[in-house]
């Protein structure tokens, strides 16, 4: 018997989103439904879902800036992008945001019920897993003040414990620790780190002050990722 999950399926289209929560019950879920992406985050916001099926196109805030809310806020719920669009572009910007999966409509619907079966069940086995140790570093780590960086492993440390980062935001420090010393304007990083069509500059904002947050000694006075006004950021080591 299926454990019932508590879902959020945000889509504006009426028919589509009623056909959703209505088979998510039929498969032995709860599921909730926002007709926007404002509507989205507060929902989110005021209670804790165990996966969120998004669309891409929606009113107010579209998905892919929902999901980067989402991931910027350190929160990891589950993600199924769901969209019109079956470009390879819109994929990889979904997944680099911290999507868990990507399906094209119109789907099956058999095939949608699947993935989220599977989405769960990796979700239940990651938060079943015991607390890994920080790894050994590679030849190809790189360093800054107490913080270890390491490319080959996609990990961070600092001062010795491991640093979770979301995929996007592990992409960003990337970009920045073999940049240092440079200015780079935030419509620079959108095109080198998220592509040349998603997020905002805004967007950008946000994930370096997360950045800061978990890197940072003082993050209201940063030393390593600093803002040059009129121009971005530059990365000082």
């Amino acid at each position: 018997m299926t454990t019932p999950r508590d879902i959020l399926v945000v889509e504006d289209d009426e028919a589509i989103a009623t056909g959703l929560s209505l088979n998510l019950r039929l498969a032995g879920h709860r599921a909730t439904v926002a007709g926007d992406g404002d509507a989205a985050l507060t929902a989110i916001a005021e209670r804790a879902f165990d996966l969120v099926l998004l669309d891409i196109n929606l009113p107010r805030k579209n998905g892919l800036d929902v999901l980067a809310a989402l991931r910027g806020a350190d929160n990891f719920v589950p993600v199924i992008v769901l969209s019109a669009r079956d470009g390879e572009y819109d994929k990889v910007a979904a997944l680099r945001l911290g999507a868990d999966d990507y399906v094209t409509k119109p789907f099956a619907l058999a095939e949608l019920l699947a993935r989220v079966d599977a989405v769960l069940r990796r979700a239940q086995a990651v938060a079943a897993a015991p607390p890994v140790a920080a790894p050994e570093p590679t030849a190809a780590t790189m360093r800054f003040a107490d913080v270890t960086v390491d490319p080959v492993q996609r990990t961070v440390v600092r001062a010795g414990e491991p640093i979770k980062l979301t995929h996007l935001e592990f992409e960003l420090l990337l970009f920045f620790v073999r940049h240092p010393a440079q200015a780079v304007s935030r419509q620079h990083l959108l095109a080198a780190v998220w592509g040349q069509t998603a997020g905002t500059p805004r967007t950008i904002d946000n994930f370096v002050g997360q950045l800061r947050k978990r890197l940072e000694v003082d993050p209201e006075r940063p030393k390593h990722f600093v803002t040059i006004r009129g121009s971005g950021y530059r990365f000082d080591p």
